[in-house]
């Protein structure tokens, strides 16, 4: 079956660093279909699916047993290694920091859906004063909810870290499409195209959005949707390389590169 051509839309208002322009370049090295790429409007390249109709049809790279069991194998491992080598003695110094800087819990824990619409728990260090909207009212930019604290755990991507053990208990993988609040999950559903169709693969802690930078509140459709087009073309375009890419990216990006 022939498959549509794939093209990313980004915000209009996007920074371009190295990193993301480097990743553009092996996008568009993965894409082989002759003709379905349109130039950027700073010389680099994008995809994004323009005809889907038969979108949920196609077979993924992640249906395949071996692909399946590969990634697998590789979260087992991330996830050993990180809960043993970093959350082992982060966790006790992340509680001390948390309860200090404000009243409540060390962790924040979120219902959001993951593979298949299913429902799970996800865990992350509390980077905001407990408060009764956050399960419907994401952060946004100066969020007066957010903890000094917090705002230096969402800067580094810290407050993500414990969701290596939603990995390790195989509700996510390391790599893949973020999971969303219920509330955004079901309102998205309504408003945005193919948006269900991110969650045929498992949710990741990081993924192509989040090093190209889509990351932080969707506060509106068109963001949304530029997303929604990144995980699609991480679903169709899957590959062991590209997760290498992406990682290294978030790494960087961890690191102020």
């Amino acid at each position: 079956m022939n498959r549509s051509p794939l093209v990313i839309k980004l915000p209009q208002k996007r920074k371009i660093t190295k990193h993301n322009a480097a990743l553009f370049t092996y996008l568009n090295k993965t894409d082989s279909y002759a003709g379905s790429t349109y130039l950027y409007r700073v010389m680099y390249k994008n995809h994004i699916a323009k005809n889907t109709a038969a979108i949920y049809f196609i077979r993924l790279p992640l249906q395949q047993t071996f692909n399946r069991f590969i990634k697998r194998a590789i979260d087992i491992l991330l996830s050993l290694a990180v809960i043993t080598a970093i959350l082992s003695w982060l966790i006790p110094l992340m509680a001390i920091l948390i309860k200090a800087s404000s009243a409540g819990p060390v962790f924040f824990l979120q219902k959001r859906h993951k593979q298949n619409g299913a429902v799970f728990t996800c865990i992350k260090f509390r980077s905001m004063f407990v408060n009764s909207f956050a399960d419907i009212l994401p952060a946004a930019v100066n969020d007066k909810r957010v903890t000094p604290l917090g705002k230096f755990l969402r800067r580094t991507f810290i407050d993500e870290l414990p969701q290596f053990f939603n990995v390790l208990w195989g509700d996510m993988s390391v790599i893949g499409p973020r999971p969303h609040m219920l509330s955004e999950s079901l309102r998205f559903e309504e408003q945005v195209q193919h948006y269900s169709y991110r969650q045929k693969v498992k949710p990741g802690i990081t993924g192509l959005s989040q090093v190209m930078g889509l990351e932080g509140a969707a506060n509106n459709i068109y963001k949304m949707k530029a997303r929604v087009d990144m995980d699609i073309f991480y679903l169709r375009h899957w590959s062991l390389k590209l997760d290498a890419v992406i990682l290294y990216r978030t790494i960087c990006k961890m690191a102020g590169l």
